[in-house]
């Protein structure tokens, strides 16, 4: 079975009502060049570093427009769209807020939800470091979503670093890996690639990994950049299509078919064995 997808590379700003109409947009171009599935970034709706900010701004999941927004456009074009990400509110007594990706069916139906598990809080150089767990709960459980052109497998952004979650996701049956994202321009240029297809590769499944890009501004004053370079893979770890810098939409055909022959040529995931720690 074939499908076209499309990845739609997005430069958010940190103002929900503001992004809305610029991811509809892409969504309506996507659908036009034949997409059936389109996949957006990590914080579709907003891209702050002011924890302030966000909480002026975001919604609880129940209220959040972005959601109901997307969710009405994609049962206007009958599309499936995985909502790489929305920063939302929760009831956490501690304030912080969940990164969930959302997967909407054809008919504006929510199919499948999934929390970040992996936090970034790294210091990247001297001068840009991240704590991604002072804002955002991680989440708990890895997540698969059937759907007429596969199975899919959950993840977001730093997610890409932890392979285990992406074997557990193939073991359950995964064949496309999700990866929507807004990585660091530092870590982009020597990772984003790298990491990308070695998940693809070891689990032979397609990775789709539409991601923010460009200059970002805050109301905290600092400015925050992201890599862009939004790329899709093929289970045997081949570049299928990429990105560049500016927001666009990206397509790539897939075949259930690739998969099965990868695969069927190097079964690596019916060769796992137990063994016992050092």
């Amino acid at each position: 079975m074939q499908t076209r997808a499309a990845l739609v590379q997005l430069n958010a700003s940190d103002d929900p009502s503001a992004n809305l109409p610029v991811t509809q947009g892409f969504l309506r171009e996507a659908a036009l060049g034949g997409a059936q599935f389109v996949l957006t970034p990590e914080v579709t709706n907003c891209l702050s570093s002011s924890r302030r900010h966000q909480q002026e701004v975001l919604q609880h999941q129940d209220e959040d427009l972005t959601l109901k927004g997307l969710r009405e456009t994609a049962a206007e074009l009958g599309i499936w769209l995985l909502i790489g990400s929305l920063a939302l509110k929760t009831g956490d007594p501690d304030g912080r807020f969940a990164n969930r990706s959302f997967l909407i069916a054809p008919d504006g139906s929510l199919k499948a939800w999934y929390d970040k598990i992996h936090m970034f809080d790294v210091q990247v150089t001297p001068t840009e470091t991240y704590r991604e767990s002072d804002g955002y709960r991680p989440g708990t459980r890895a997540v698969t979503a059937e759907t007429p052109f596969g199975k899919l497998g959950l993840t977001i952004c730093y997610d890409v670093r932890f392979p285990y979650l992406h074997r557990k996701l193939a073991d359950d049956g995964a064949t496309i890996l999700t990866a929507p994202a807004a990585f660091s321009p530092v870590t982009g240029a020597a990772h984003w690639e790298p990491l990308l297809r070695a998940r693809a590769i070891e689990n032979t499944a397609y990775v789709l990994a539409p991601g923010q890009c460009g200059s970002h501004d805050s109301h905290n004053g600092k400015l925050r950049k992201t890599h862009g370079h939004s790329i899709a893979i093929s289970p045997w770890g081949e570049v299928l299509a990429e990105a560049g810098d500016e927001p666009c939409v990206t397509f790539v055909d897939l075949d259930t078919s690739a998969v099965e022959e990868a695969r069927r040529k190097v079964p690596s995931l019916t060769h796992t064995r137990e063994f016992q720690d050092p």
